[in-house]
């Protein structure tokens, strides 16, 4: 292959690089690339974002894999080396693998075993074997080549030994990838809200001892350890574990405007998802793909993916919020009497699948050694660590086992012209794993879906096979055949309810969702009477009830923003204007109850004054802005709060189900838990030597930045200490990650971006936070969608690849 052909920083349209040909592209300066030369062009504008101009999908995806090696090396390496198992072969079998929840993650050698079993089994080349559209089409075949290959490209021409990211310059586990290494990226994604979190839980997996314990022996075979102790797993204190508490805590807001909530009539999307920020396969990255009369999309994908999954064409944008929908479902294994390997269904002894697994560890000497390892499964899917006695064990199965479609799915979307082809779409492919969609097109029309995989599991079954359990998560029985999973006829796999089932609403005023279940997605048009497995908890949140207020606001003007009506202006405005929902319905309550009490009793029996504290919350505008007085002490005070039990004492106005858009609300502050939660915050911020007044800036940062934002009921949701987005490896924040505003108007999409924490996760890199200091300043990116737009980008740079 030759070498890259020109780097340019352009201020004016660039030479012709290629002859002219009439099956040519023509790129942003006005030259061509010549249909069938395997030429692709690469055009960064601000802040360096990509726009991947090619002929095929095989350019498309080499100019993407390039793209986002350069931003981006280190992260994918590292995905690299745990999806084929080998963290405890370069860093050791007691590392932290990263996956579990919070501060329960597995080790290396957990994770080993899990990653190596699958790699062993040939999941993911087996589902490669099918043909579309269970398998994947052959342009996204050919698209995930070339972002191997381009992939391979930028690590072949910088050296490893030269890479920009100090994070993995020069070590010895950057090394070339392959399509199934992408295929299996896509296949953890996928399975993100259940399974993978479950990893360290599979991958430790052992039967317990005659004495009921779990097996701690040493040696080879099943089971065994060789003395290592692996990590923690994710069961509960009653030892059922937790799907809903092991999935990672994804949120998000989705809003789609149509032509009768907009000023212009031009229909509108906002894309607000939130996502950890310093976990690499959570990480969006933006991006731009265009094979001329082919594909033109624009928005941001899962790293190491290869595709938009929330962005735009010129016609069509859609948004992602994750469901409220079950999509896994954990089963209670009865065992036979004496086998703690065998399992009774319908009194019928089944033994458990296993698979032992060899895993490379390297020695605190550095030296290599072979560990055997063993998976147990059954016919409910992985058998899992926690919870297994002699009398008892659990198994998971996820909903997206086998899903590869979702990569078809999203194709195809980037490709619809409106919202009927999207539809179309989802229900010819079935691959969306755990997210609602929210799309708006040219016509002014919205539209809203939950068409991920759900397991068809009826509300009788719920009811029957629910197995109590007053400690902590259920599970359902699995010693009957009864409480196996259904399935719908028109399911392209068997288990999942179909797009029959699924709750589907089109609209010309809008559809909203804040991670909140489908019934209120437009409360002038509640959805009803969908199987229980969709809709968890029919009850809205803080941020989900503030959510369709705000929107409620603006269509009447009364929120401060001008005549009524959606401009795009104003949808900006609307999502960064860091509203607290639980202060605006609250603050008041406390102030006056801090008025008539400035002395209040703390928790270890303290007289606390709250007299400067109540000064501060009255002073508060109730925003979380970086610059806000007072936030940091409503945080403080109401997680304390709500850490306190039940709030059905302590709420002035109790959830009320004939208002559940405006209920609960408010604070009794005559409630002893009230009074004590604002007493033991001031105690808080006087042992940390904080004042109660501290702005938010002070305390919530990315990378030394002041961060708007909060948990307690914002729009704006973010979470963040001083020193995120410092350290190695970096210490984590979570929330909005990439926003997006877009208007499709008559003469094309006029779209606003950020992407929080920019485009590159080096930390010696410019784009590692200069979106994060936009972000702070409440300041957008103008989108560059047309080639002529992106001619004009100052500081222009523009790489031209040959294959």
């Amino acid at each position: 292959m030759a070498a890259v052909a020109a780097v340019l920083c352009l201020t004016s349209a660039t030479v012709a690089l290629l002859p002219a040909s009439s099956s040519a592209a023509t790129g942003p300066g006005g030259e061509t690339l010549a249909k069938g030369g395997h030429t692709v062009r690469i055009s960064r504008t601000e802040y360096g974002v990509p726009h991947i101009l090619a002929q095929d999908f095989d350019g498309l995806g080499y100019g993407y894999g390039y793209a986002f090696a350069q931003d981006n090396v280190c992260e994918l390496a590292d995905h690299v080396v745990t999806l084929r198992g080998e963290r405890s072969r370069f860093f050791g079998a007691d590392g932290q693998s990263g996956e579990g929840e919070g501060e329960v993650q597995g080790s290396n050698l957990a994770s080993d075993t899990y990653y190596s079993g699958q790699l062993r089994a040939g999941t993911v080349r087996q589902l490669l074997a099918r043909k579309a559209p269970l398998g994947p089409t052959a342009e996204l075949r050919r698209m995930v080549e070339g972002y191997a290959a381009g992939y391979n490209r930028y690590l072949r021409d910088t050296g490893v030994d030269h890479l920009p990211d100090p994070t993995c310059k020069g070590k010895p586990w950057v090394r070339p990838i392959t399509a199934l290494d992408l295929w299996s990226v896509v296949y953890d994604v996928v399975r993100v809200t259940a399974t993978v979190p479950l990893v360290p839980d599979i991958g430790d997996a052992k039967p317990p001892t005659a004495a009921g314990d779990s097996a701690t022996t040493t040696g080879t075979g099943s089971g065994a350890t060789t003395g290592i102790t692996s990590g923690a797993t994710t069961a509960t204190a009653s030892g059922v574990p937790s799907v809903k508490a092991a999935a990672p805590g994804f949120g998000s807001n989705g809003w789609a405007l149509g032509r009768d909530a907009t000023r212009t009539g031009n229909a509108m999307v906002l894309a607000n998802p939130h996502l950890p920020w310093a976990v690499g396969y959570f990480r969006l990255y933006q991006v731009q793909l265009t094979i001329p009369g082919t594909l033109d999309v624009s928005g941001a994908g899962l790293y190491g993916t290869p595709l938009v999954e929330i962005g735009h064409n010129r016609t069509l944008a859609w948004t992602h919020t994750a469901t409220d929908a079950e999509h896994a479902s954990v089963y209670a294994l009865k065992l036979a009497p004496g086998d703690p390997t065998s399992y009774v269904v319908d009194g019928r002894t089944v033994p458990m699948e296993r698979r032992t697994v060899p895993v490379i560890v390297r020695g605190a000497d550095g030296k290599l050694s072979t560990v055997h390892r063993t998976l147990y499964s059954s016919r409910f899917g992985a058998v899992l660590s926690s919870g297994w006695t002699t009398t008892t064990a659990y198994a998971i199965r996820d909903a997206n086992t086998g899903n590869l479609r979702a990569m078809n799915t999203w194709l195809a979307m980037g490709k619809a012209r409106n919202i009927g082809q999207l539809r179309a779409a989802q229900d010819t492919f079935q691959g969306v794993p755990w997210t609602y969609t929210l799309a708006a097109d040219t016509s002014g029309r919205t539209y809203f879906t939950d068409s991920s995989a759900v397991p068809h599991l009826t509300d009788a079954q719920l009811a029957h096979c629910t197995l109590p359990n007053d400690e902590g998560p259920t599970a359902l029985d699995g010693s009957t055949s009864a409480c196996a999973w259904g399935s719908d006829p028109d399911a392209l796999v068997s288990g999942l309810y179909g797009p029959s089932h699924q709750p589907k609403l089109t609209r010309t005023d809008y559809v909203a969702n804040s991670n909140n279940g489908p019934q209120y997605v437009n409360p002038e048009a509640p959805i009803a009477g969908l199987p229980g497995v969709y809709d968890t908890d029919p009850h809205l949140d803080g941020r989900s009830q503030l959510g369709l207020r705000m929107i409620a606001e603006r269509r009447d003007g009364t929120d401060g923003l001008g005549a009524p009506g959606f401009t795009e202006a104003t949808l900006r405005a609307s999502m960064l204007g860091n509203r607290v929902r639980s202060a605006e319905t609250g603050r008041d309550d406390i102030v006056a109850m801090c008025r008539a009490h400035p002395s209040l009793t703390a928790t270890d029996g303290t007289e606390v004054d709250v007299t400067r504290a109540c000064t501060t919350l009255a002073r508060w505008d109730t925003r979380a802005d970086t610059t806000s007085r007072g936030i940091v002490l409503w945080s403080a005070f109401y997680n304390r709060l709500l850490d306190g039990g039940p709030p059905d004492t302590w709420r002035r106005v109790p959830f009320d189900p004939a208002q559940p858009l405006t209920t609960p609300r408010g604070f009794n502050g005559e409630d002893l838990r009230v009074q004590r939660a604002l007493a033991d915050a001031v105690q808080d911020f006087a042992a940390g030597d904080l004042p109660v007044d501290v702005e938010l800036g002070a305390v919530q940062k990315w990378a030394g930045i002041p961060l708007p934002g909060c948990d307690v009921g914002c729009f704006d949701v973010v979470e963040a200490g001083p020193d995120s987005g410092t350290g190695t490896p970096t210490a984590g924040a979570f929330g909005s990650s990439f926003l997006m505003t877009v208007e499709l108007t008559p003469d094309g999409p006029r779209a606003h971006t950020l992407l929080t924490y920019g485009e590159s996760a080096n930390p010696t890199s410019p784009h590692f936070s200069d979106q994060t200091r936009l972000f702070s300043r409440k300041q957008w990116v103008t989108e560059r969608f047309t080639q002529a737009e992106i001619a004009a980008a100052p500081g222009l740079e523009v790489t031209t690849l040959r294959r």
